[in-house]
Parts: structure tokens; C-alpha cells; sequence
């Protein structure tokens, strides 16, 4: 089947990712953990596989979207892994948020195993993934950025070249995960400094999503923090704070000071302590500024 490729993960970000690629015509050879999950998807479209080996074989493209950096090497090295069964030539294209480290020492297996290792992490929320309104960060081995190349346009809006060092996307990612969890926490903070004297909190938010901060991680986390809204559950706080560990270890690698990431990692990682860790982090971030804290 020409246009057959492998996926394997359908979390929040997974599933609507891989509606897309069907929507552009490709068959699925598709994983998940929950095999359930894999009945949201057009049964026409995609081939239900029983291992990761099974998805990855026989495919020039294997897709992984999974949570963290132990998931993707055991999906990769483990017993019934990808690297036991993709062909040679063929390519694992890393769409997740995990550690440049990780995805070097895989893509040196992947060398030796014949085929190739691409680090492609996204920004976006699920609604921006079911809408291909994806950022795309890529790094890699050239050709192979190539061959890929329809398939990241089938599921963003833009594709973003970093070299051929595969960590270097990861490093693009955690720095922007970064980046986007100390702007919701700033926001926390002076919403509530806001409603504390009075002000309606989303009016505020309003004023400088449309104004001085006009860009969409204002305006849309902020209407999130301004209207306390957190369901449905889209960015798990436990996963945040695994992405600011993340960027926490990239600055002790350097020596970097990063005083507002430890703070944001430190408000996560209060989250995660009182019981909050499977609820959104843009919760976490606003009931870490309120008064009452997590009560």
C-alpha cells in the first residue's frame, strides 16, 4: 500500500494528529496502549497492529507521539520495539516532547540499524492539532527532512528546519514549553493581582490579548486563566513538569541560570504534590496564584 505508514501513540495530541493523516489519504498501521482508542478512527483507514513491531513493519514512515522520554525507548528498543522490525532505509519520525539526549542516542541506533531517526516535537494544543494548526520543529538528516516533508504538512501549519543534530528540535521544544508555562504563570498572577482590586479578570485579559500582547498564547491561555477554565484536561500538569525538568537539565548541562523556569517548575511541581497532577496546567498555574492555593 503506497501510502502506508506506521503510528503509534493516540494521547490528546496522538489522536487527532493521526485523523488528520487519514484525512490526507494515508493508511495507518496504528499502536496504542489503549487499543480502544484505535476505534475512534476510520476503520477503512487504519490496520490495528498488537506491538510496536508490527506497526513499524514493512512502512517507509513510523509516527511516534508518546509521553516522555522512558515510553519512547521502550516503544523503540523494547522486545517487540520499533528497531526490530523497521526496514532498512525507512524512517521513525519522533514527534514528542523529550529530551534532546534521548533522541541522540536513538538516532545513533537507528544509524546502525540501517534506517533513520528524525526529532519533529510540536506546539500546539489538541484543538490545534485537530485543526493542523501545528508548529513543527525538525531535525535530522536531510534527505530524510525530505521524504517526510508531506507528512508534517499534512498535520501543521508551518515546518521549521534545525539542523542536522537530531536533539537540537527537542531543544527548540523544551525552551518554548518553557517559555510558554512562565507566560501562564505570569498571567496567574496578575489576574488575580486584578480581581483582587476589583477588576473583572477577563476584561483584563481581554485588554492585553488585543493590545500590548497581542499573540495567540495570550490571548487563548489567557482567557483560559482569566475565565478559570480547565476542563476539558488538554496539557496534564504532571507532563509540564516533566517538560520544565526537562529544561532544567538542559541549564545544569551549561551552567545557565534560568531563576523564572525554577519557578515555574517549582509551582508544578506543587501541583503535582497535592494531587494535581492529571488536571490541566493552566489549573495548576491559576490555583497556585490564588490565595487558597490547591484547598
Amino acid at each position: 500500500m503506497e501510502n502506508k505508514i506506521g503510528f503509534i501513540g493516540l494521547g490528546n495530541m496522538g489522536l487527532p494528529m493521526a485523523k488528520n493523516l487519514v484525512a490526507a489519504g494515508y493508511h495507518l498501521m496504528v499502536y496504542n496502549r489503549s487499543a480502544e482508542k484505535i476505534n475512534e478512527l476510520d476503520p477503512l483507514a487504519v490496520t490495528p497492529c498488537e506491538s510496536p513491531a508490527e506497526a513499524a513493519k514493512d512502512v517507509s514512515i513510523v509516527v511516534t507521539m508518546l509521553s516522555d522520554d522512558k515510553v519512547l525507548d521502550e516503544i523503540t528498543r523494547g522486545e517487540n520495539g520499533i528497531l526490530t522490525s523497521l526496514p532498512q532505509g525507512s524512517i521513525h519520525l519522533s514527534m514528542s516532547t523529550v529530551s534532546p539526549d534521548i533522541s541522540r542516542r536513538l538516532a545513533t541506533l537507528h544509524t546502525a540499524a540501517g534506517n533513520t531517526y528524525l526529532a519533529a516535537p510540536v506546539f500546539g494544543r489538541p484543538e490545534a492539532a485537530a485543526a493542523k494548526k501545528l508548529w513543527i520543529c525538525v531535525s535530522g538528516d536531510v534527505k530524510s527532512k525530505l521524504f517526510v516533508q508531506p507528512v508534517l504538512e499534512a498535520l501543521g501549519q508551518g515546518v521549521f528546519n534545525f539542523g542536522e543534530d537530531s536533539g537540537n528540535a527537542n531543544v527548540v521544544k523544551v525552551i518554548g514549553n518553557f517559555m510558554l508555562f512562565a507566560s501562564v504563570e505570569m498571567m496567574a498572577e496578575a489576574f488575580r493581582l486584578a480581581q483582587d482590586h476589583g477588576l473583572d479578570r477577563s476584561e483584563v485579559a481581554n485588554f492585553f490579548g488585543s493590545t500590548i500582547f497581542n499573540a495567540p498564547v495570550y490571548q487563548n491561555y489567557g482567557r483560559l486563566v482569566a475565565e478559570k477554565q480547565y476542563d476539558p484536561v488538554k496539557f496534564k500538569a504532571k507532563l509540564g513538569y516533566k517538560d520544565l525538568d526537562l529544561a532544567h537539565q538542559l541549564a545544569e548541562q551549561t551552567g545557565t541560570a534560568m531563576p523564572v523556569a525554577d519557578v515555574t517548575r517549582k509551582k508544578l511541581a506543587v501541583a503535582v504534590e497535592n494531587g494535581f497532577g492529571d488536571r490541566d496546567c493552566v489549573e495548576a498555574f491559576a490555583r497556585g496564584a490564588e490565595k487558597d492555593g490547591f484547598k
